[in-house]
């Protein structure tokens, strides 16, 4: 028999009992597309932290003051000392403070976080200036309340209105707005755009702290950054004394991190889903039993006629490979509509894998032949004078 009889008579057997094709595809369809959906909707959420990593900086570098007492504080004078001692090492230095606040012009009002930094925050944040200037290093020294606001905020508090040299009310105090960023995404409120920076100085007044407990720092060069991570690990064990009072953490630490998390997840989710696909092969092993049990007395008269034993056994493994491919192939279309449907009602991004959808179809099709083998060979093992008197 040849190959294209083989699937011919493949496809008139799915077409002659729909339903029953229909339900033995249904755990490859689930399971082919439950793969896609998760693999791209996790590819999707690594895609936005890698690049929300990405736009700090490769080279940024995080510290993070843990004791308590007055060894284990580091000054902010002291921080930039050290930056400056070793301008080969580190490039720009600013202390954060982040404040819960309430933000107000006119009517309008936002809740949101205000962040104090120094002159270079915005560059170790990789904002950009679209109109007026940054926290100056006079603002630093002179407790100045001043704001340079993000592209989300200007929409939602000035309407429209320039907003450089207006006042902004922060947690009732009035401030200058004296810049606004460039928009770097969608203006949205979960968006970096939603942004109020203020001197560092006058943020600790507004937050009523006195210690500062964050550090944002950038080498020179990416092949600095492992250099300069072991200068601030030893400052600061030599003024601590103890490794458990501070972190000293890099970007591309961090994103080496969320990648091999978000790389075990995937792993941990498609497992999940390929336990659909397992069901999957075993309803085609029932099926296939079933339709080779009916089909009992066509396979007496094809042996009867000459019929060899491989051809019966291609015949039904063929079969068993076509409904599990058309299970796969309906499972792709589904598994992409629905990725994009959930990304969208999530506000999530969506990347879609052609490795994973190749992966799973691929793996949908092995599934049928595997499972469809053992019915393959009883079929091919049937004994043609029992097969002909079978009723």
């Amino acid at each position: 028999m040849k190959l294209t009889q083989a699937f011919s008579m493949a496809f008139k057997s799915m077409s002659q009992s729909k339903m029953r094709s229909f339900l033995t595809m249904l755990g490859i369809i689930i399971g082919v597309a439950a793969v896609i959906v998760l693999v791209s909707l996790v590819g999707g959420f690594s895609a936005d932290l890698s690049s929300s990593f990405e736009s700090m900086g490769t080279t940024n570098l995080s510290v993070m003051l843990m004791g308590r007492g007055d060894s284990t504080v580091m000054e902010p004078d002291e921080m930039m000392a050290l930056k400056e001692q070793h301008s080969d090492l580190l490039s720009l230095c600013s202390p954060e403070v982040s404040v819960s606040a309430t933000l107000k012009h006119g009517t309008a009002s936002l809740s949101g976080v205000v962040t104090g930094g120094s002159e270079d925050y915005h560059l170790l944040s990789g904002y950009t200036l679209a109109q007026g200037r940054a926290v100056a290093y006079a603002d630093l020294a002179a407790r100045s309340k001043v704001a340079v606001i993000g592209s989300y905020v200007e929409q939602e508090l000035f309407e429209g209105e320039q907003a450089v040299g207006q006042t902004l009310k922060i947690n009732g105090d009035a401030y200058t707005v004296v810049g606004v960023f460039e928009e770097t995404e969608d203006s949205s409120e979960s968006s970096s755009d939603n942004v109020v920076i203020i001197p560092y100085t006058t943020a600790q007044r507004l937050g009523r702290s006195a210690r500062i407990t964050s550090y944002t720092l950038s080498a020179v060069s990416a092949d600095k950054v492992e250099a300069a991570m072991e200068l601030l690990e030893s400052t600061l064990y030599e003024k601590t004394g103890n490794e458990d009072y501070y972190r000293v953490s890099s970007v591309s630490q961090m994103l080496d991190t969320v990648n091999e998390l978000t790389g075990t997840l995937t792993l941990v989710l498609v497992g999940i889903a390929g336990i659909s696909l397992l069901v999957g092969g075993i309803g085609i092993m029932n099926i296939m039993l079933v339709s080779v049990t009916e089909r009992t007395r066509e396979i007496g008269i094809r042996k009867s006629l000459g019929g060899k034993r491989r051809d019966i056994l291609r015949q039904f493994v063929i079969e068993a490979a076509v409904t599990s491919a058309a299970g796969g192939l309906l499972g792709i279309v589904l598994g992409i509509g629905a990725a994009y449907l959930v990304g969208s009602l999530m506000d999530m991004t969506v990347v879609i894998s052609g490795t994973a959808v190749l992966v799973a179809f691929s793996v949908s099709v092995g599934i049928g032949v595997l499972f469809g083998y053992s019915p393959a060979a009883k079929a091919s093992r049937l004994n043609p004078i029992e097969a002909l008197h079978y009723e």
